[in-house]
């Protein structure tokens, strides 16, 4: 796994369009995950949460609209975009796809380009700095496509992890993220690295946005992990 790339779940159970979005997706340089039925999205969503859901509306199984539904009913996925994917075009489905909780609606056949669009709109809303966008915290600047930091306009240095760690909390100030869960974001998935190693790459982050004076922007919530703010 690529650390710090957008993942991407596509339900689809057509293969070749399956096949198409995938070389399309990775292409663009997302961490791509792929399933035609709906019974295994679901297995495959509770085990690595996805950044962003491609669904297609009939699936065998599970349907695209309930499994839709059961994932914005779940406090723990319920925020993960979800753009639906169907041959349905008459308005009345695409308001049931919606009102059901996807994010956004496309009617096959449907510009690749415009559905890549579409799936950067909604990371830009929920995981800006993954696709380059600068990120602002108080004095702190983070512009992600040059890889560049600044706390009061001095230049900041951290390395590649402590980049990781900084644009993954100024993508949610105030949120508190768990040892293992910044292991899956930071260090990817696929990779044993021992919790205790987040604590050693937060404090050389605390340290590099100190250099420079001002206050400690990271809070240890003691038993949970750690918040910017």
């Amino acid at each position: 796994m690529s650390t710090g790339t957008p993942s991407v779940l596509v339900v689809e159970d057509e293969a070749a369009q399956l096949e198409v979005l995938t070389y399309n997706l990775e292409a663009e340089g997302f961490e791509v995950t792929k399933t035609d039925n709906g019974d295994d999205a679901m297995v495959l969503v509770d085990e690595a949460q996805p950044d962003i859901i491609l669904l297609d509306w009939m699936l065998p199984g599970i349907s695209g609209i309930e499994i839709c539904r059961r994932l914005k009913a779940n406090n723990r996925t319920r925020n993960v975009p979800v753009i639906m994917l169907s041959a349905r075009s008459e308005e009345v489905d695409k308001v049931r796809g919606l009102e059901t909780g996807a994010d956004d609606y496309m009617v096959k056949p449907y510009s690749v380009v415009e559905l890549m669009a579409r799936v950067r709109t909604q990371l830009r809303r929920t995981r800006p700095g993954a696709i380059g966008e600068r990120l602002e915290y108080g004095d702190i600047v983070l512009d992600a496509e040059t890889h560049r930091v600044t706390r009061k306009g001095d230049a900041i240095k951290l390395g590649p992890t402590e980049f990781r760690l900084l644009s993954t909390f100024m993508e949610k100030p105030g949120r508190v993220w768990s040892r293992e869960q910044l292991l899956d974001r930071v260090w990817g998935r696929d990779i044993y690295v021992d919790t205790r190693t987040v604590d050693v790459h937060i404090g050389r982050l605390r340290k590099a946005l100190c250099s420079q004076g001002g206050d400690d922007p990271l809070r240890t919530v003691r038993g949970a992990g750690y918040a910017l703010g």
